[in-house]
């Protein structure tokens, strides 16, 4: 019989997670955090076992790793919820387009933005792409993120898309179907295209993936044929996600509402009827800063959103061509310094509201008895470094499943 994986945690300056035990947080509750200081975590087999003040801690029988937490605090594991970090190339080239003046519509119509990364992705094969997601993956961890949700979108065929698709489960992320990202040239327009996807595609999409996911916007899918897609997906038991708002309201948060989405992600452009929609509603509002910085787009109304009582949760849209960026520290500091939401907000809104979009707040998001043993130490005493240091160095260890999986000093 093999002895019981245990690793201890010890003398960490303070263990804080988000407050309470429901999923999502909302309004006031989205600002409590809760804090041990001078504590320990204690993980077994990959769960939290035990967790409280040091002086709490008695003797532990049997064999038991130790990891010296003295001038760290600790945080839970941090939750992608909206990548596409399944992909091939880059687009450099368009970023310095863009720097001199194109628009992320323009580099579209002429055959940039999606199309070029699509070109890119069909030609590196499942091997290829397999190899790229690693890359991505280590560089999310390295962040603090132990959980993240990736897309594809980026094949708009049928092998390339169901290949993305299996890269991402087999890099342990969460698998997101967007087939209906972009119409790829070789399809007569986008109805034409969703006959193919949901004959030649969603049958085998379904039993890969866990939730589909469609960019409504102006040049790619309106709201009639969103609604298609995704009645049609939820028929074969995905769970429904939107990309909306990002460059005009075309619908997507009413759309959201009515078929009883996850989320609807982006929102840059929601107003105030949009607000109040997602705030009587049960749809999460998943924000994306880093995106909005990156194209020069307004960035999207958090602060009314939570004061309004909508759930919201932060993702990197980590991405090659509207937000090459895969940390969601800096998320937080853009969350703070640009959308106007606490330290405690911006925790919350990339763990627990985030596990919650993915269906997982039951076990991750938070540092408790019986959770996924998924923590982050901050090279700090206050874990509000995470937020504060812009792009610092402030992710000192990673534990993903009471495990050690990157230390800075390692």
């Amino acid at each position: 019989m093999s002895p019981v994986r245990r690793l201890l945690v010890r003398d960490l300056a303070s263990v804080v997670s988000p407050a309470r035990t429901r999923a999502p947080l909302r309004g006031v509750a989205l600002r409590e955090a809760e804090v041990i200081e001078r504590a320990f975590v204690l993980c077994e087999e990959g769960r939290i076992a035990a967790l409280g003040p040091m002086d709490a801690l008695g003797a532990i029988a049997g064999e038991v790793e130790e990891v010296d937490g003295r001038g760290l605090s600790a945080i839970p594991g941090l939750v992608d919820c909206h990548t596409h970090a399944c992909f091939a190339g880059d687009r450099v080239h368009e970023f310095a387009l863009r720097a001199a003046g194109a628009s992320y519509e323009e580099l579209h119509a002429a055959g940039g933005g999606i199309l070029a990364t699509v070109r890119a992705t069909r030609a590196a094969g499942e091997e290829g792409l397999a190899a790229a997601l690693e890359r991505h993956r280590r560089w999310m961890l390295q962040a603090g993120t132990t959980t993240f949700e990736a897309k594809s979108g980026y094949g708009l065929d049928r092998d390339t898309e169901l290949a993305q698709l299996r890269a991402v489960a087999r890099a342990g992320g969460v698998p997101t179907w967007l087939g209906a990202h972009a119409v790829p040239p070789e399809h007569a327009d986008a109805d034409a295209y969703l006959d193919f996807l949901l004959a030649e595609v969603l049958p085998e999409a379904a039993s890969l993936a866990e939730a589909a996911d469609v960019f409504l916007e102006r040049g790619a899918f309106d709201v009639a044929q969103a609604r298609r897609y995704l009645e049609a997906c939820r028929e074969a038991g995905l769970a429904l996600r939107l990309h909306g708002d990002q460059f005009t309201e075309a619908g997507a948060v009413p759309l959201a509402v009515e078929l009883g989405a996850r989320s609807v992600d982006h929102l840059e452009v929601t107003g105030a009827s949009g607000v109040a929609l997602l705030a009587a509603s049960d749809v999460t509002a998943v924000l994306l800063p880093a995106s909005a910085l990156f194209l020069g787009r307004p960035m999207p109304p958090a602060r009314a959103l939570v004061d309004a009582g909508a759930a919201v949760a932060l993702a990197t849209d980590f991405n090659p061509g509207s937000a090459f960026c895969e940390s969601l520290p800096l998320v937080m500091s853009l969350a703070c310094t640009q959308l106007r939401l606490t330290p405690e907000e911006a925790l919350a809104a990339c763990t627990v509201n985030a596990a919650h979009v993915l269906g997982r707040a039951d076990r991750k998001g938070r540092i408790a008895r019986g959770y996924d043993a998924d923590l982050v130490l901050l090279a700090a005493e206050d874990w509000r470094h995470v937020a504060y240091h812009l792009a610092g160095p402030v992710v000192e260890t990673v534990i993903r499943g009471g495990e050690v999986a990157w230390s800075r000093s390692a």
